[in-house]
């Protein structure tokens, strides 16, 4: 007879890289073994170990079959299995310790464990299973410790928005190891439509993080199912604005509450995924691309048309974003071969389907930057995003269309994630291309193209555009902006020149005029950006698209030039006092523009510091140039460092975001 078992939840977690999840369940990770105590009741004495026979069975799903490995029965005294596992008596004999070894490709997930004595048998707890980066036989094994820290273990980092010129980092808390969110992220993998229809056949296939990571990618958005979060790009009064998110906690608690979240947008879905990667043990990072090509119709070339004026002529082609936000996993591709092991790109924002369904990747790095967009999972989508060229053409009065600017550059650069250890960009675009105009990568577009659509531009003699930025621009102030124009031909050339300014999404979405100025030839021509023009038109992003055109319709000579304006933020100040409980937070704001800033408020978000969601503190309203300023006390939950989140949100201002290390005394 047996009396109970000891999981020995700390030895365990602490061999295992999971103390973050806490003590209240066993969690451990695949490959790799873990001990359990059994304390035998006095009546046992024939309890030997080697003579008495006793079996254990590890169970997971909700339809255990062996031929499935979704269950597995083995002894300490055999084993022809992928598990085993050894035993030994302390002296008095009351005490057995087992130490389990677990299959490095077993499927992830919750797992009951029994011991079975001559057919009776007992119950010894559950514990849940993780795929292991620090087992060299399993398929997500990565060899750098730091690395390791990094992509599995980080509970916070930097997500990069902005356009090329002006990046900006946004902090995110990732909370992987939050109570309840292991659970949760074993949750989504249940409401997959998958399960649904096949649960046997999905249990099994949780054994591989590329199917793990195909089921994310779609569930991350609630398209075909009850995914996690909406996608909105324009309309947010009936849910939350993707721009006030501080973490995946919240989102993810939300959803498991009462299902899909409003709202997200790229740079959180990617976020929520990369929290789930991580919480489920498979390396993570979240990567923004600038100037990200969204290619419909397949063609690697982003089409754009525009009528004689300038005006964008809507044609369901392809879209140019100014960044766009995905995620890189770590994994081996034995369905590839080993060259194309290592990090794989899936996106969560639904944007194409494959397979019919709303999901994209893993697309290897490798085959992306080799142009092997033959190699699944939706690699020529992904390759688009990084490498398509983009064609600007001019439909002229008599139907047909001339090209006005072309480039083999303005897509996919800048590609950016958190440098591995410490708060920095890690610029990664050459993992993703080789470098711009160089042999290799033409060479490679061009396998991916079979063609190559657009023939080096020669350095003809004709009109040159360029556009000149100012200096700062901080939302709420008005500033020039410059169109310059160089004549390089032998002869006079009368032109028009027009130059405007359009609100835009981060997305490429284009919004409202906010600026224009035209006219006949001059070689400068200036265009004023006020604060009373763009306030209406611009979204949360901040971004003004800035053109200029030239129309010398004699010679059809068209030319454009284009670029984003990133407006600058004020800067959230924070103030901790962290020498006794409660800790005060002070926080300030400038508001920066010409007007009141009407229903401000801040809120402040940290891993064991607030809770499970953040604390809000309102403001009111805020006169012009005046300051926002609150103080917010809080009682941490755990000692040791940690990382305080701050946002500020308001009519006008959004998605303001500031960041701290805190130190929490014993």
């Amino acid at each position: 007879g047996e009396r109970r078992c000891d999981l020995n939840i700390k030895g365990n977690h602490s061999n295992h890289h999971t103390d973050l999840f806490g003590q209240e369940c066993l969690v451990v990770r695949r490959g790799q073994p873990f001990s359990i105590v059994l304390h035998l009741s006095s009546s046992s004495k024939e309890f030997k170990v080697g003579k008495t026979n006793f079996v254990f069975d590890v169970e997971t799903g909700p339809l255990p079959r062996r031929e499935s490995d979704t269950k597995v029965t083995f002894s300490p005294q055999a084993s022809d299995t992928e598990w085993s596992a050894s035993a030994a008596t302390d002296a008095s004999g009351r005490t057995v310790t087992v130490s389990i070894s677990s299959s490095p490709k077993a499927p992830i997930g919750i797992y009951t464990l029994t011991l079975d004595q001559l057919g009776q048998k007992t119950s010894l707890g559950q514990f849940t299973l993780l795929f292991n980066a620090w087992c060299p036989d399993d398929a997500v094994y990565m060899k750098s410790e730091e690395k390791r820290k990094e992509y599995v273990l980080a509970q916070h980092g930097l997500i990069y928005r902005g356009s090329h010129k002006r990046i900006k980092g946004k902090p995110w808390n990732f909370g992987q190891f939050e109570p309840g969110i292991l659970d949760i992220c074993l949750k989504i993998l249940d409401n997959n439509p998958k399960f649904v229809s096949d649960a046997d056949k999905d249990v099994s296939s949780r054994r591989d993080p590329i199917y793990v990571t195909r089921a994310l990618s779609a569930m991350i958005n609630s398209n075909d199912d009850r995914g996690v979060l909406v996608g909105e790009w324009a309309e947010f009064s009936d849910g939350t604005h993707p721009g006030l998110w501080m973490g995946s906690g919240e989102i993810l608690r939300q959803w498991a509450e009462s299902g899909p979240v409003h709202y997200g947008q790229c740079w959180v879905f990617a976020a929520v995924a990369c929290t789930v990667f991580r919480a489920l043990g498979i390396p993570c990072r979240v990567v923004t691309n600038f100037g990200s090509a969204h290619d419909t119709n397949a063609n690697l070339v982003i089409e754009r048309f525009f009528d004689e004026n300038g005006d964008r002529i809507s044609r369901d082609d392809s879209i140019c974003e100014n960044f766009h936000v995905w995620v890189d996993s770590w994994m081996t591709r034995p369905d590839l071969g080993s060259k194309f092991d290592g990090w794989q790109t899936s996106d969560p924002t639904p944007q194409e389907t494959s397979d019919g369904v709303f999901c994209c990747g893993p697309a290897s790095l490798c085959a992306i930057k080799e142009g092997e967009v033959g190699l699944k999972y939706d690699t020529p989508f992904i390759f688009a995003e990084v490498n398509a060229d983009v064609e600007d053409l001019v439909q002229l009065s008599t139907g047909q269309f001339v090209t006005f600017s072309e480039s083999t550059k303005s897509v996919g650069h800048f590609i950016s994630t958190k440098a591995v250890g410490a708060n920095e960009r890690h610029d990664i675009t050459h993992q993703y291309k080789y470098p711009e105009g160089s042999k290799e990568e033409r060479e490679v577009y061009e396998r991916a193209q079979n063609r190559n659509m657009l023939l080096k531009r020669r350095e003809k003699p004709g009109l040159y555009l360029k556009i000149k930025l100012a200096e700062n621009m901080i939302v709420g102030s008005s500033f020039e902006v410059y169109a310059l124009l160089t004549n390089n031909c032998m002869d006079t050339r009368n032109c028009k020149l027009i130059f405007y300014a359009r609100a835009v999404s981060y997305n490429g979405k284009i919004g409202d005029l906010c600026g224009f100025s035209s006219d006949n030839l001059e070689v400068r021509l200036s265009l004023k950006l006020e604060y009373q023009r763009y306030e209406p038109a611009i979204t949360s992003d901040l971004l003004i698209q800035v053109s200029a055109i030239t129309i010398d319709k004699e010679t059809v000579d068209f030319q454009k030039a284009e670029k984003t304006i990133v407006l600058d933020e004020p800067d959230i100040g924070i103030k901790v006092r962290t020498l006794n409980q409660p800790v005060t937070v002070e926080l300030t704001l400038l508001n920066p523009l010409p007007e009141p800033l009407l229903s401000c408020s801040f809120a402040i978000d940290g891993i064991g510091l607030t809770g499970s969601k953040p604390i809000k503190a309102t403001v009111g309203s805020v006169g012009a140039n005046e300051a926002a300023k609150a103080s917010i006390e809080f009682k941490p939950t755990v000692a040791g460092s940690s990382v305080l989140l701050v946002n500020f949100d308001s009519d006008k201002l959004k998605n303001i975001k500031n960041f701290t290390d805190v130190v929490v005394e014993k």
